[in-house]
Parts: C-alpha cells; sequence; structure tokens
C-alpha cells in the first residue's frame, strides 16, 4: 500500500486558552507514555466536501478552546514529575492519500500490517517537550471513502476522555454544540495524606515470567508476533452465555466476563504453556463510576486501574469454564472505592514510578491484557458526513494485548484485536470459535 502524506499543519486554540500547567495523577503516572493509535473508516455520502479538512481545522480549532490541554506538550515539573504544560503549540493534523481501496481494510481482517500507516507519525527524537500530544490524520482512499487516525499520547487521556473529545469535536463540526464539557481538575485523584495502602496490589506486581525460558536474551528480544482480528457472533455469544447458565445458580455474569474467561483459556492452551506455569490476567478498568464518590461526568484524564487475576495454567485448563468465569466476576467486585484508593496510594508510595509503569513485560506470554471497549461510543464521531463504519486499533505494540470492540450497526457481535506470537495465532482462532475451549 501507497500512503502519500501531503500536508502536515499544526492546529491552535481558535481563542487565548489558559497558560498553566496541568498537575497529573498518579494513574496517569503509570500508563504507558507513548500514543495510542485508533482508526476511523467512513464510507462516501457522495456531499461535494466530504472530509473537507478546511472544515475539520476550524471544527478542531474550535474545541481545543475548551480542551486546551491537548493543544499543550509534556514537561516536568520542579520535583521532576510528569505534567502537561499548557502552552497551546497545538495538535498535528495531516492530510494523505492511498490508491488502496477501503474495503482492504473493513472487509478482510486478514492482514492488519498497513493500518498503522493510517495515522500521522510522531516524532519522539527531540524530548518529551518537543511533540503533540495528538496527531490526527485524514486519508483518502481510491474509491472515495476516508479514514481517520487518531493518535493520543497516554499519559492525556484514556479511551473515555479521548472519545469525549473526538465526538465533541465531531459535534462542532456539524455545528453542534458539545454535549459535555471536559472537567480539567485532575487532583480529585491526589493519593491519601498519609498515602494509606490496604491491600496487596498484585496489579502492580512483576508479572511471571515464561518458565521454559532461561535465556535472558529472551526477554531483551522476544519472538515475533501478529496482530489479528476476529469476529465473534451475537449467536457465538449466546452459545458462550448457554454454557454458563446451564451452571450459573442464577447469578448473572457480564458478556465480558464470559468473553474474557473464554479468551484467557484460549491464549493458555495456544501458548502450550506448562501446568505449573503462573500466569497473570490483565483487565483494564474504568474508575469513575467506582470511586465514590464518582467523578464528575466529563472528567478528563486517566481512570484506568487494573484487576489481575492469576492463575495456574493447568488449573485454567483443567476447571470448568463457569470456574473461569467467575474468577473474573470476583475480581471485579472487588474494584471499589477502598481498593481503588489503596491502589492510589500504593503508586505514591513506589519510589521509582518505572517499576510500576505499564509495558510489554507486563502483558506478555505467558501473561495476557483484555480491554474491553464493548460499552463505549466508538462509533459516534459523525462529522457531518455520516457515522464510522468500522473502529480500531490502528496498532497492538505488546505482544498479550487485546481490544474487544462492539458491533458498529449494534447486531450484538463482537470484535476482538489481538496480538500474540505468530507461532500461536493460527491454534488460538481456531480454539476460539471451539466452545468447549
Amino acid at each position: 500500500m501507497e500512503i502519500t502524506r501531503k500536508e502536515s499543519t499544526m492546529v491552535s486554540p481558535a481563542e487565548d486558552t489558559p497558560k498553566t500547567s496541568l498537575w497529573v495523577s498518579n494513574i496517569d503516572l503509570v500508563m504507558t507514555t507513548y500514543h495510542i493509535s485508533t482508526v476511523y473508516f467512513y464510507k462516501p455520502n457522495g456531499s461535494s466536501n466530504f472530509f473537507d479538512a478546511k472544515v475539520l481545522k476550524e471544527a478542531l480549532s474550535k474545541i481545543l478552546v475548551p480542551f486546551y490541554p491537548i493543544a499543550g506538550r509534556l514537561g516536568y515539573d520542579e520535583n521532576g514529575r510528569l505534567e502537561i504544560v499548557c502552552n497551546a503549540k497545538g495538535v498535528l493534523f495531516t492530510e494523505a492519500e492511498t490508491t488502496s481501496v477501503i474495503d482492504d481494510f473493513v472487509k478482510d481482517f486478514s492482514d492488519g500490517s498497513k493500518v498503522p500507516q493510517l495515522v500521522p507519525k510522531i516524532d519522539y527524537s527531540g524530548g518529551i517537550s518537543s511533540y503533540p500530544l495528538l496527531g490526527l490524520q485524514v486519508t483518502t482512499f481510491k474509491c472515495g471513502g476516508v479514514s481517520l487516525g487518531v493518535s493520543s499520547q497516554h499519559t492525556l487521556a484514556d479511551g473515555p476522555s479521548a472519545l469525549d473529545f473526538i465526538n465533541s469535536w465531531a459535534d462542532t463540526a456539524r455545528g453542534l454544540s458539545p454535549s459535555i464539557d471536559p472537567f480539567l481538575d485532575r487532583t480529585l485523584l491526589r493519593a491519601r495524606d498519609p498515602p494509606t495502602p490496604r491491600f496487596r496490589h498484585v496489579e502492580f506486581e512483576p508479572s511471571p515470567s515464561l518458565k521454559t525460558i532461561s535465556d535472558p536474551e529472551y526477554q531483551l528480544s522476544p519472538k515475533p508476533s501478529i496482530v489479528s482480528v476476529f469476529k465473534i457472533t451475537a449467536d457465538q455469544v449466546k452459545a458462550l452465555k448457554a454454557e454458563v447458565n446451564e451452571n450459573s445458580n442464577n447469578t448473572k455474569y457480564s458478556t465480558y466476563s464470559i468473553l474474557t474467561a473464554h479468551i484467557w483459556r484460549c491464549a493458555t492452551k495456544a501458548r502450550d504453556l506448562s501446568e505449573d506455569q503462573e500466569l497473570k490476567l490483565t483487565i483494564p478498568i474504568d474508575g469513575r463510576n467506582r470511586l465514590c464518590p464518582p467523578l464528575p461526568p466529563g472528567y478528563f484524564g486517566n481512570v484506568i486501574f487494573h484487576a489481575a487475576p492469576v492463575a495456574l495454567a493447568g488449573d485454567l485448563q483443567s476447571e470448568p469454564f463457569i470456574d473461569t468465569v467467575k474468577r473474573i466476576h470476583e475480581i471485579l467486585k472487588e474494584m471499589n472505592d477502598e481498593y481503588l484508593r489503596s491502589g492510589i496510594d500504593y503508586i505514591e508510595k513506589t519510589r521509582d514510578i518505572k517499576t510500576v509503569r505499564r509495558g510489554p513485560q507486563t502483558m506478555r506470554c505467558p501473561n495476557l491484557s483484555i480491554n474491553s471497549w464493548m460499552w463505549l461510543p466508538i462509533h459516534n464521531a459523525d462529522f457531518g458526513w455520516g457515522r464510522p463504519i468500522f473502529m480500531r486499533p490502528a496498532n497492538i505494540v505488546h505482544e498479550g494485548k487485546s481490544y474487544i470492540l462492539p458491533s458498529p450497526t449494534k447486531d450484538g457481535s463482537f470484535t476482538l484485536v489481538i496480538r500474540l506470537e505468530t507461532s500461536h495465532m493460527k491454534l488460538f482462532g481456531n480454539l476460539l470459535y471451539e466452545f468447549s475451549c
């Protein structure tokens, strides 16, 4: 696939915005420090100004006024703590075109290697104060369709906050007032004084390493891995739920718990792990409504906490499916206000933030991370030319990381996007569609 990047500009807020530094919370600090990339796909609607760059940039400039930290840069305060410097330097907006057609990306999922080209390249070489916190790329396809690639720096925002911004930008482009105002004060997530962690926080402890690998070089240069996309139909979801309901004793288990248990078991089996291999599953959860009181609507930042069940590979593969579902269900119930506040305090007492920051070592084989975007409004970004026909992560950098996405047509199906070692992926795909895994 050939992509020609025609023009790149920095778009700044349309009005003067506060020149200040924004304190970031402990939850912001433990996120990966690079940009997370997603891509939206749009079919042409016959409009003469379909995805007109002038319309998009004017709306972007307007919405950056209330969302002004997005136009800033990272920096360090006098204590060496990361912060967001609100300096209105702007966000990157790139226009591109390709000779490919959009159906290559939304109908044929067999090769996802080209998708990362649909998001803007961020140049990290100048240090943290040099690069934009948000990059956007509008790519026009030969068929007339368009993709919108979004690269958002993770210290800035999590998925719900990033979607609040994108959907507010889309509303602005249509001449509507955004439905939600950003709440920018992150001190609601300050640690207690003094910090008093009251629980063991397995999510911040080192993840188990692979028992069969004694070669330290493996940890530095892992095996080749690949990103694959799998459709899980509504009927397949029903089949999994039916298997659980037979043994549930009237306990209601969430679709997420059921799908996650199935994916975890399939990945464990596909990886051919020894029975005494310890493994950790990382489950990102949104703490906005689990905290007490809940955070205000529009809170802009990271509120992603992590549940982390640990099991032996042998137990996971031999136990009834319902027991794996219960593992997920029970640990999610524990993620209440007291546990989340304890986690914030745990980070506060950690001397070196790098020891608890998430990275490749957190989720790679034999471990796994399963992110739920199942109920996020990922298909709401209508800029005036219709809703996206599909949205997905543009790339998954780390082996062992996955996302469950909702259907754009709300038909009850889901899409799984996952990166696993290349040698494990084929068997994983086969097992995913066997419902006695």
